[in-house]
């Protein structure tokens, strides 16, 4: 009961509603409106991974997940199980629901790396051959067609042959008794054929009446010469009726017999849709998905920006206020949080919004919060928000907020491995304790004198799974302030031994200490900002917070005499404490200032480090510019220099050359090319090698890719860059800082002693030869082929393997266009057959 008094508290049902304009279908969008909360951590985690691989899939389709053709089929499932005839549009509608299922199923399985979504559609059946059925014998408006039986197709051809006797006939009696009609016209009254006649002249056509104009004046006759026709009519149209019938109960029959599987099916559709709801809704929110951590393992609570989702939904559509997010970063070791400050300050927005962001990491929703999002996982999320006031039940405030805590201890008891019922405190004990029918409580501090006594030492150890997380309004309030405190404070305690996280609102000063009296409290406060005299909605850790009761009375126009009379009647402790705090929240801001400018100057620095980056690049780039542009003018120099060496030349040969002359010439060419010859750029340092993991960069691909293997003796390296994995030479890498790769020195051979070359070299296979391409991408295996068909001098044995044939099609494509190699063909059974193919090199 309380855990449904908590969802209503926190308005779970909006959030739902919401959720629910993200569904495709009519299923899909009430699945979401009484969404299910799961009752266990694997379930959540499942249902989070569905919504993970949806919003990856949709990320990669142009138009996102389709859902049409899906329809509501179950109540059409239940009533073909109880052998009842079902109409044309409810088949066609189970015929356009598997259609869609089955557009679905393929849409993934088209996909990689959607484990869960996969294995959520592989039992998915899809009855092809009932969807041909149905859409054989029913046509798009749901009616039976002509093809659907032999039967049907004549009974219809009688149909239309004797409407067409019929309506010839009437055709005829509107001409020859024109003068007895009200107008040219035929048309039918309770399926039968009939003429507007005047009433006055009904005897000029004999026949039955059957209706009447409201006027009076004019009667709707069927001749007699007619009736004959018209009852033989009526009887072919039963006949076409029953075989409809009968078609349509046998197609029933057909959907009857997998209805467990249509169910299935329909059950895994809804699935699908609403997983997809929850990505839709995630992203529209600008959610993260969040990780459930374990707080044993020292992990932290770590919330930052989170944002309340109604709250945005409410400025998104309903024009509402930006919404001011807060930061929730609780260590393992704090169990209960209490936050002061002013009312309207934001505390019980907190409490909602932390609340809805458990629930929505429950359900498999993303949170609203900037990632990393690290939460526990509560098995129960209880509240007490806001008052219970009954005049009804004779409930005061006080006495609303006691039957609610104390439904909410009954239900931490029935989590909490029986504490109460194995260490003598029932649930009648702590019931009659902390919730009474009375207007008022009598007695408080007897009530907290009996609640303690009833709590043996042993209990307030912490339990070994307390698993709940307890939000609490304005804990103690509509009492006695000092024994209202009292008993919050005891509350608090008590839920620090039996709740995971305890997240309590109060205006109590006493509630303040328990941080510095054990370490398992800790304070927060919502910001007053006393300039503008308004809150800020703002969540500030580590220090307590202010009611500023006197400074908001004084913004909402009380009289100042009023309110320094109250400030004198305060006392000097409170005021001394209040005094300290608001130190502490000056010194906050002063820091938090001081932070936003440090934060501010490293954003000026990276802004300057780009701009000076860019510059670089480009007085680089211009750099290269205008050496390519002086030696094309150094080149266009010498072209025009040899052509005028040539002109001095060919000036000689027409004359009597001397040698002085044409020696003058060579060495006027000679000047110039010394000249404007370009000096050539040092060679760059060699002394790199690459290790696994590094990052090099790939002159001839313009690339920098990662190493995933080192250098081989022939140094042949393997690297990665995006999606994609190669083989490439040492030569072919440089370092980042542009040092080339040391080359690998092969140990010399030792000189073999020469012999005659053999007359014919028979073909052996041996690990030189033999290329393994298992595992690979047909553009990795066509340069593995290259270089290894490059290097060969005889045949190559290419192990591709069966898989589904594309490796070994791309293997023989390659093979078919590369001019060394002479034929290819399957390898012998004792070498792998089929599996591996041999290349006859040229």
């Amino acid at each position: 009961m309380i855990q449904s008094e908590t969802l209503e508290l926190l308005e779970w049902h909006r959030l739902c509603q919401h959720l629910a304009t993200f569904a495709a279908t009519k299923l899909g969008a009430t699945a979401a409106r009484y969404l299910k909360i799961p009752d266990s951590q694997i379930q959540s985690e499942q249902l989070l991974e569905q919504t993970k691989e949806v919003y990856q899939l949709e990320t990669r389709l142009t138009t996102g997940l389709s859902f049409e053709g899906i329809q509501d089929i179950g109540d059409s499932l239940e009533r073909a199980e109880r052998s009842g005839v079902l109409a044309g549009d409810e088949l066609l509608a189970i015929a356009t629901t598997l259609a869609g299922a089955r557009n679905l199923r393929r849409v993934i399985d088209n996909q990689e790396d959607l484990p869960i979504l996969t294995d959520l559609v592989a039992d998915l059946r899809t009855y092809p051959e009932v969807e041909q059925e149905i859409h054989r014998c029913i046509d798009e408006r749901g009616q039976v067609t002509d093809r659907a039986s032999q039967k049907l197709g004549e009974i219809r051809t009688d149909l239309r042959r004797l409407r067409s006797q019929i309506t010839q006939k009437l055709q005829n009696i509107l001409q020859t008794k024109s003068g007895a009609v009200q107008e040219q016209l035929i048309t039918q009254r309770s399926d039968r054929f009939v003429i507007p006649v005047k009433a006055p002249q009904k005897d000029a056509i004999p026949g039955i009446v059957h209706d009447t104009s409201t006027s009076g004046a004019t009667l709707y006759v069927e001749p007699n010469s007619v009736v004959p026709l018209g009852n033989q009519l009526r009887q072919i149209i039963r006949k076409e009726q029953a075989e409809e019938e009968a078609i349509r109960r046998a197609l029933t029959e057909l959907v009857a017999a997998v209805k467990l599987d249509l169910e299935r099916l329909l059950a895994i559709a809804t699935t699908l849709d609403l997983a997809t709801a929850r990505s839709r809704y995630s992203y529209w929110l600008g959610a993260n998905p969040p990780r459930f951590i374990q707080r044993k393992d020292r992990e932290i609570i770590t919330l930052r920006n989170l944002r309340h989702p109604l709250l945005v939904w409410q400025q998104q559509h309903e024009q509402g206020q930006p919404v001011v997010p807060v930061d929730l970063l609780i260590s393992p070791q704090i169990r209960v949080v209490t936050i002061t400050g002013p009312n309207t300050g934001g505390k019980t927005v907190t409490l909602k919004t932390l609340g809805l962001a458990a629930l929505m990491a429950k359900v498999g929703l993303f949170v609203p919060a900037r990632e990393p999002v690290e939460i526990p996982w509560f098995d129960k999320v209880l509240a007490d928000i806001g008052d219970e006031q009954s005049l009804q039940q004779s409930l005061s405030t006080f006495s609303g907020h006691i039957r609610r805590i104390s439904r909410i201890l009954e239900a931490l008891d029935t989590g909490d491995l029986g504490h109460f019922s194995t260490r003598g405190c029932t649930n009648d004990n702590l019931s009659a304790s902390l919730g009474t029918g009375e207007k008022e409580i009598p007695n408080p501090q007897s009530l907290i004198s009996n609640t303690l006594a009833s709590l043996p030492e042993a209990t307030r150890t912490l339990s070994t799974s307390p698993q709940s997380l307890v939000l609490l309004d304005e804990v103690g309030a509509g009492t006695d302030p000092v024994e209202g405190s009292a008993l919050a404070i005891a509350l608090l305690q008590y839920l620090a031994n039996h709740a995971q996280l305890t997240i309590a609102t109060t205006h109590f000063g006493e509630l303040k200490a328990l941080k510095y009296e054990d370490e398992r409290f800790e304070n927060a406060s919502v910001e007053f900002d006393e300039s503008t005299l308004s809150p800020t909605y703002r969540l500030l850790w580590g220090i307590p917070g202010r009611s500023n009761a006197l400074t908001i009375a004084l913004r909402l126009g009380l009289k100042p005499e009023v309110v320094e009379q109250a400030k004198t009647q305060v006392g000097e402790a409170t005021d001394e404490v209040n005094q300290v705090i608001a130190g502490l929240e000056a010194q906050r801001r002063r820091q938090e200032t001081k932070a936003a400018e440090a934060q501010s100057l490293l954003q000026q620095a990276e802004r300057l480090y780009k701009e000076v980056s860019a510059k670089a690049a480009s007085l680089e780039e211009r750099e290269s510019s205008l050496r390519a542009s002086q030696e094309i003018a150094v080149q266009q120099a010498i072209a025009q220099a040899k052509g005028e060496i040539a002109q001095v030349i060919r000036r000689l040969q027409k004359g009597t050359p001397t040698a002085q002359e044409a020696q003058q010439a060579t060495n006027a060419l000679n000047q110039i090319g010394q000249q404007y010859q370009p000096v050539t750029p040092a060679k760059p340092k060699v002394g790199f090698m690459p290790k696994i993991g590094d990052r090099v960069r790939i002159p001839k691909l313009g690339q920098i890719a990662d190493v995933i293997t080192a250098p081989d003796e022939d140094g042949d390296l393997s690297v990665r860059f995006g999606l994609m994995k190669m083989t490439v030479k040492l030569q072919d890498v440089e370092s980042l800082d542009g040092q080339k790769a040391e080359p690998i020195v092969k140990p010399k051979p030792a000189p073999a002693a020469v012999t005659p070359p053999p007359q014919s070299v028979p073909e052996i296979r041996t690990s030189q030869n033999t290329i393994d391409l298992r595992g690979k991408r047909v553009a990795d295996a066509e340069y593995i082929l290259d270089k290894a068909i490059s290097e060969a001098t005889g045949p190559v044995w290419i192990i591709h393997g069966y898989g589904t044939g594309k490796l070994r099609q791309g293997v023989h494509a390659f093979l078919q266009q590369h001019p060394r190699v002479n034929n290819y063909e399957p390898a012998e059974q004792a070498d792998g057959g089929s599996g591996v193919t041999v290349a006859h090199i040229k």
